[in-house]
């Protein structure tokens, strides 16, 4: 794959969709898990306790939809519902894996370096420094960035 360009933004909004969709933390939990094998909704759900029904329902509607996962339907009471990764899903568990590896190597190095940073930039207006800020703030005190608010329903 070649870096997107200024002169390309239509391969540049290819690659951010898909890097948005593969690159969100329930993606990462769930691909994990599926590559273990099929695994029903309440398996997946149990296994990541900290999704919502709701928002475990729309990640693998989303993987179904862009091919990554499959979702099997057996006729029973209740019916028995299965998600498996596709041939393509597949292929992602190898990328994951490595950049889960790099995070981990990298964690330290990666706080330091905000650390520093905010120390250096006090007045910055990073999302972080937001969110510290919200943190400390007593509930309803200042309004939240739209895209704040967006990213929040999703945790």
């Amino acid at each position: 794959m070649e870096p997107c360009n200024s002169h390309d933004t239509n391969s540049c909004r290819a690659v951010a969709d898909v890097l948005a969709r593969i690159g969100d933390k329930w993606t990462v939990y769930i691909v994990r898990l599926l590559s273990r094998g099929p695994m029903r909704f309440s398996e997946i759900r149990r296994e990541v306790s900290a999704i919502s029904q709701r928002m475990l329902s729309l990640t693998l509607r989303g993987l179904e939809r862009d091919g990554l996962v499959t979702r099997t339907v057996t006729p029973s009471i209740p019916p028995r519902v299965d998600y498996e990764l596709t041939a393509k899903g597949l292929t992602l568990i190898g990328p994951l894996m490595a950049v889960g590896q790099w995070a981990i190597e990298n964690r330290d190095y990666v706080e330091a370096a905000r650390m520093k940073y905010d120390r250096e930039n006090p007045d910055s207006k990073t999302l972080e420094s937001l969110r510290k800020k919200r943190r400390a703030s007593p509930p309803g005190a200042g309004a939240l960035p739209q895209h704040d608010r967006s990213e929040r329903s999703e945790e």
